[in-house]
């Protein structure tokens, strides 16, 4: 796997979608249950689809996506070393690489023939390493709703984000918000 090093967003938001597949997260269990719903997550996420290839993968990914969640929540300093060792596991460091308009780009390749979970640490690694750099610390966040258990990093342009899964954690809040002023309205 090739992956362009100054492209952070790609990384970042496969790391925040790893991190809330958790039952933890979600309370309602686990979202990752084999390696089609694994599958599913990669496709979603512009990656290679059909790549899951037996269930060690699944149990590889279920514990990077552990370590991924610890860098969120871990110390700045502490969170730059972490972000450095998931991308030294399968990376074999940056280089000049042409990319499809014939432009020099800077990319992180992957050792060959290592495991789709070591292929998704150098990936989000990577991600995670450029949101510190390019936009700060600051971006790594806990969601905004009550009783989630979410986690992201927040890549807008604005900084703004507040929820995990805006579409869902943020509509939840919208709805409780609207009932509760119609509640005391009435």
């Amino acid at each position: 796997m090739k992956i362009v090093f100054t492209d952070y967003v790609l990384g970042a938001g496969v790391a925040t979608g790893l991190v809330n597949t958790s039952p933890v997260v979600r309370g309602a269990g686990e979202v990752l249950t084999d390696p089609a719903a694994l599958d599913r997550f990669l496709a979603d996420h512009g990656l290679r689809s059909g790549a899951v290839r037996a269930s060690d993968d699944l149990a590889r990914v279920h514990a990077l996506r552990d370590e991924i969640r610890a860098v969120l929540e871990a110390a700045e300093d502490d969170a730059a070393r972490r972000a450095t060792e998931l991308v030294a596991r399968a990376g074999v460091g940056p280089g000049l690489h042409r990319d499809t308009a014939g432009r020099w780009q800077w990319h992180v390749v992957t050792a060959p023939h290592v495991s789709l979970a070591d292929e998704l640490a150098v990936l989000t690694g990577t991600g995670l390493l450029g949101v510190l750099h390019a936009l700060s610390y600051d971006r790594f966040r806990h969601c905004a709703a009550p009783g989630c258990n979410g986690m992201f990093v927040d890549t807008s342009r604005a900084g703004r984000r507040r929820f995990c899964m805006p579409d869902l954690c943020g509509n939840r809040l919208n709805v409780s918000n609207h009932r509760s002023r119609r509640r005391k309205a009435t």
